[in-house]
């Protein structure tokens, strides 16, 4: 089965400018476990091109999660990221699933409309959505064919606010990723310590909130298959 990962394409927050993008480790862990597994995995962008990679998943001890230091390493592996098509151009029905790679960027750019069409494309035929620590972002607001929202009366969780505390982000992020995930969600929840791995499954819908969740939600995924 061919997986479809979308990833940020915001580089800066606006706050500070200071930089950021997609937390590496969130798509190597993901990109391993489903491809050890004889599975694909394509990257796609909201706008296309490079993905900003968050400078801070480069660092120790981060980048040695999910074997993202290894991948670091691939010439052939990161050249992938260089080049990754526009969201809008991806032909959904070549997937059998789609999951979201966390990073602070994607607070600035997964409320993009042809995110919400892919995200209701899966869920209207059934299909598999996962998405990863900021990820959820993106299934925040997303209309369904049927008047419903994706998020109505599911079981979801998502990087918390305390834990957008202890990054020191918590005046750099436009919202509390918690708040709009409780408000809208039918049931929001999290890990009794922060940074913990805690992954929810409800139906076809996966989540996991916070980086060392990345590899659980694959595995959870590859249940669900």
């Amino acid at each position: 089965m061919k997986f479809l990962a979308v990833a940020t394409s915001t580089h800066r927050y606006h706050v500070s400018g200071h930089r950021t993008g997609m937390w590496f480790g969130e798509y190597t862990s993901f990109y391993n476990v489903v491809t050890r597994a004889g599975h694909e995995v394509d990257l796609a962008s909201i706008v296309g091109g490079v993905v900003p990679l968050d400078p801070m998943s480069l660092s120790a001890p981060f980048i040695f999660a999910g074997g993202a230091n290894k991948r670091y390493e691939d010439a052939g592996f990161m050249d992938t990221l260089d080049t990754t098509p526009a969201l809008a151009t991806v032909p959904l029905q070549d997937y059998g699933g789609i999951y979201l790679v966390g990073g602070h960027g994607t607070m600035f750019d997964f409320e993009d409309e042809a995110l919400k069409a892919a995200l209701a494309h899966f869920a209207t035929a059934g299909k598999i959505i996962s998405a990863v620590c900021h990820g959820p972002a993106g299934l925040l607001d997303v209309p369904l064919a049927d008047g419903t929202h994706l998020l109505d009366g599911r079981s979801v969780t998502g990087y918390t606010w305390a834990e957008e505390k202890l990054a020191r982000r918590s005046l750099e992020v436009p919202f509390s990723l918690e708040e709009k995930l409780t408000q809208q969600a039918g049931k929001f929840s999290a890990a009794r310590m922060p940074m913990s791995k805690h992954v929810i499954v409800d139906d076809f819908l996966v989540t996991g909130q916070n980086p060392m969740s990345a590899a659980g939600v694959a595995e959870a995924v590859l249940e669900l298959l």
